[in-house]
């Protein structure tokens, strides 16, 4: 995804931007991406995830939103739109506007042909680097695979998970999501696998 334009923009320049704005748009490296559509089934495994695990956090502690919550990653700069935001500390606001949040315990990004390689690669090397994450989630969109990052002090560890009867454990939560029901309703034989993203 090429950038708006080949300026440099400062953290205040892009948020008083964004927040005029009519459309999303990510800092990456001092330069505005804009974030096209999601396809269908791209949605419906984020609603499934919020809405499960949104359901067992009820009366707790911790708190689950979907991809309207901008994140910042502080030591580097990055605004982003995770698909899925979870944390169980409360929540560390960039500023009055109460719209960035700066300490998220848990991402879950449902991938797309577009952006897989900058999910796993460049996006993931910044969100290292969040001190408050815990885990971070890899959900496909074409088949059912689960790929979960922990944080173990310095390093993460990777499992995966794609065996349709087992359960995805998350850690940071402390609640389980069955992947029968991440997947349920998504059409997986379908020739419109991601759309744009």
């Amino acid at each position: 995804m090429p950038p708006l334009a080949e300026r440099v923009y400062t953290p205040k320049e892009y948020l008083a931007l964004e927040r005029a704005a009519d459309h999303k748009s990510e800092l990456v490296n001092g330069h505005i991406y804009a974030m096209s559509g999601a396809s269908f089934r791209h949605n419906l495994i984020v609603a499934n995830i919020v809405i499960d695990v949104g359901g067992r956090l009820r009366g707790g502690r911790c708190s689950v939103v979907s991809n309207d919550q901008r994140v910042k990653v502080s030591r580097t700069g990055m605004y982003t739109y995770p698909d899925v935001v979870a944390l169980c500390e409360p929540p560390e606001l960039e500023d009055a506007q109460g719209d960035t949040l700066l300490n998220p315990g848990l991402i879950i990004e449902v991938l797309s042909d577009s952006t897989e390689k900058y999910d796993r690669g460049e996006k993931f090397a910044h969100y290292r680097r969040i001190e408050s994450l815990r885990e971070y989630i890899l959900v496909a969109q074409d088949k059912i695979r689960i790929e979960q990052y922990v944080r173990h002090g310095n390093h993460w560890m990777l499992s995966e998970i794609s065996d349709p009867g087992d359960v995805l454990r998350i850690q940071t939560l402390g609640c389980e999501i069955a992947l029968r029901d991440i997947y349920d309703r998504v059409d997986l034989a379908s020739p419109a696998a991601d759309g744009p993203i």
